[in-house]
């Protein structure tokens, strides 16, 4: 089964819930057995649930990180972020390109052009170059204006209370 016409979903802002929201789409995606690639960005060594249900939901679902599981600085990003950065786009152009998979998720990838690791107009010729019934999802707080301008749905989660604030840290299978 392919999509006729794959859209570009954007889910941003400053809420829980975006990578969340584009885990939902991929779950759903899997029991139409649509295949889904999910690159993310700034995200390595942690163990995170999805990575295991991925795992069980394979050869339809396949999850890869490019980065450490340190924070990168906004103000001095260490190079071998910006490796990794660069290295995940490479990728995610590789991808989209083939054609394979019916929906690519590129978790995060909002705040790596944000911290300035991939060029805005890379990912723009990213939406702009992709097969017609791919459906590309971007994930990440900092949404650039261009990249909303470029997508069929933008949704901003907005944080209106969180239990973070009172000093509840991540949980397993909740956050991590």
């Amino acid at each position: 089964m392919r999509l006729k016409k794959g859209m570009v979903h954007v889910y941003t802002g400053n809420g829980k819930g975006k990578t969340t929201a584009a885990l939902g789409l991929a779950f759903r995606a899997a029991g139409h057995n649509l295949r889904i690639y999910m690159i993310q960005f700034m995200k390595g060594n942690i163990n995170y649930g999805e990575l295991k249900s991925a795992r069980r939901l394979s050869p339809r679902f396949y999850i890869k990180q490019v980065g450490r599981e340190t924070f990168v600085d906004f103000e001095n990003p260490d190079p071998e972020d910006k490796r990794l950065a660069k290295e995940g786009f490479m990728l995610a152009k590789q991808i989209v390109k083939e054609g394979k998979f019916d929906i690519v998720i590129l978790d995060e990838i909002n705040v790596a052009v944000y911290f300035k690791l991939i060029p805005v107009e890379d990912l723009i010729e990213l939406i702009n170059k992709k097969p017609e019934h791919v459906e590309l999802i971007l994930t990440g707080r900092y949404a650039h204006e261009k990249i909303i301008e470029a997508a069929d749905l933008v949704t901003e989660m907005r944080e209106v209370k969180h239990y973070f604030t009172r000093g509840i840290k991540s949980r397993e299978g909740i956050e991590i």
